[in-house]
């Protein structure tokens, strides 16, 4: 009689622990980036009242006779699956969309977590709401980055600057008619700005001017001015360079080109700006005839002057790219994914954070969206996988078997105390 109460009380704690993890996982139905819990039970050891018997020639076999001596919690398992997105528009809140964890750093330890509410702090580093420091890689001098070396606490300082960058080419496209009109012969002007190594920006002028002298047989050769100012008397030409729009082979290619389709440069097309000379590209002008009688050419360079960040974006790898003042952009580091072999086996340390347990494996660090990694989605924030039906279900088997526990413990009172009054 006493082993039947034993066997109910062991039911009655192992239903408290299921009640215990039930109500953990309502309570936690809207904590970010939360993972449910389940109870697995077992039953314990049995007493052997009978052993089993072999078959012979005059009988058959027995089964061996056993009584339980009750139920344990065999396992607490972490259900890992994914949580839906809630959006939040907020540029640093970001959900992995698959496996895998973001790292942070807080103290001297590392840990693990798929709630990716994030903020700066003072500093310009990426921090949880704990303060704890989302890790990942920097960029080099080079602005590269390298994802096999060692993760870093991520920084996105609001003071930081793009130096100057000077321009060293200049691209001309468009077309160069060289139909004459009644003003005489054909002519197209463009500007760029070019940068020095200080980010002082330089005005230049170029000026495409038709050399031919007969306007009943105009020619397909146009001569390059320059100007800082642009005023018509302060052109200067470059010597000894001319654009030929006649037909030609490429003699390194072999490929012969059409009247008009590609420029033939003669001399050193080079404009001598106070930075230092800029080549000008004029591999994508043209020098068809058209039906308008008029020449359009544009021009673009490289270099920039010098740049303040004015935001920043999370890319779905990770990358977190500064956008700056002058209209460039720059790489400013990438958040690390952490995946374990065997995720359910952390451990719960508390405000959403895990750590490595002899049995999850150590963290292998890598690019979301690759070899099984999430992909980030800027913006949005993982929700609690809490099923809420399954949850209430649980609840009412719960408590069911905490009832029918209890019965045992006091239908075998009842049966002790039958037995005490034998005696009277």
């Amino acid at each position: 009689m006493l082993r039947s109460m034993f066997s109910g009380v062991s039911g009655l704690r192992s239903h408290q622990t299921m009640m215990d993890v039930v109500g953990n996982n309502i309570s936690n139905v809207n904590t970010t980036g939360y993972k449910s819990s389940s109870v697995v039970f077992s039953d314990t050891l049995s007493q052997l009242t009978k052993a089993a018997g072999a078959p012979t020639d005059v009988n058959g076999g027995t089964n061996p006779s056993q009584v339980g001596l009750g139920v344990r919690v065999d396992a607490i398992t972490m259900n890992m699956t994914q949580g839906s997105a809630q959006s939040t528009g907020k540029s640093t809140d970001l959900m992995l969309q698959g496996g895998g964890m973001f790292a942070v750093q807080q103290g001297d330890g590392t840990f693990y977590t798929r709630n990716g509410s994030f903020t700066l702090d003072a500093d310009g580093s990426v921090v949880t709401n704990n303060g704890a420091y989302v890790m990942g890689w920097r960029p080099d001098g080079n602005n590269n980055i390298n994802t096999n070396g060692q993760i870093a606490k991520l920084v996105i300082p609001s003071d930081s600057v793009m130096p100057a960058t000077q321009t060293t080419l200049g691209t001309v496209t468009g077309n160069l008619d060289r139909t004459w009109t009644a003003n005489g012969q054909q002519e197209a002007t463009t500007s760029f700005t070019a940068y020095d190594e200080q980010g002082v920006a330089t005005t230049v002028y170029v000026k495409f001017r038709n050399s031919a002298t007969d306007v009943d047989n105009p020619s397909n050769e146009w001569t390059v001015q320059y100007s800082f100012t642009g005023k018509a008397d302060d052109f200067d030409p470059l010597t000894g360079v001319t654009l030929d729009f006649d037909s030609w082979t490429d003699p390194d290619t072999g490929v012969t080109y059409k009247d008009g389709a590609r420029a033939l440069v003669t001399g050193t097309l080079e404009i001598p700006a106070p930075g230092g000379n800029i080549p000008l590209n004029v591999e994508k002008l043209t020098g068809f005839v058209g039906t308008t009688g008029k020449s359009t050419v544009q021009t673009a360079q490289n270099g920039a002057p010098i740049g303040t960040l004015t935001s920043y974006s999370f890319g779905t790898d990770g990358v977190i790219t500064g956008s700056y003042s002058n209209g460039y952009k720059q790489t400013l580091g990438q958040v690390a994914i952490a995946t374990f072999n065997n995720a359910a086996g952390l451990v719960k340390e508390g405000n959403s954070l895990y750590s490595v347990s002899t049995n999850s494996g150590n963290p292998v660090f890598g690019i979301a969206g690759e070899a099984g990694r999430g992909a980030i989605l800027a913006g949005s924030l993982e929700m609690s996988n809490v099923d809420l039906s399954a949850e209430f279900t649980n609840l009412i088997l719960a408590q069911r078997g905490f009832q029918a526990n209890s019965r045992i413990i006091s239908a075998s009172d009842e049966i002790l105390q039958d037995l005490v009054n034998l005696k009277r």
